[in-house]
């Protein structure tokens, strides 16, 4: 199951992201914010990402910097408590999915991204 998922290119997983936002909503920017926060991607890398289709293993390979805040990601993804998730690339995805739910709910962005702007 984690080798699909872990095939599945980000530019078929943001569009996704951003219908869940906006049903709610929230904006396809604030999603981006979020993505970008945790990632260290800039909006020209993250369209970059989308254009050439490359997988979520390699999106979270070539990340400029994984925002060390991330570590304050908590709470329950698929039942699973994020904080817990052994497989580190996993770990990322579901950081990934949480900070799109936290929007997606309309929490304050300065709360999403863990105190930073």
């Amino acid at each position: 199951m984690n080798d699909r998922l872990f095939g599945m290119s980000f530019a078929s997983i943001h569009p996704l992201y951003v219908a869940k936002a906006e049903r709610k909503g929230q904006s396809a920017d604030d999603v981006d914010t979020v993505i970008c926060w945790l990632t260290g991607y800039d909006r020209a890398g993250l369209r970059s990402a989308i254009e050439d289709g490359r997988d979520l293993k390699a999106f979270f390979a070539q990340a400029p910097a994984m925002n060390p805040n991330a570590e304050q990601i908590t709470g329950v993804i698929c039942g699973v408590r994020v904080e817990e998730i052994d497989d580190p690339l996993m770990q990322r995805i579901r950081y990934m999915d949480k900070l799109v739910d936290e929007v997606a709910k309309g929490k304050r962005m300065t709360s999403i991204l863990r105190g930073s702007s």
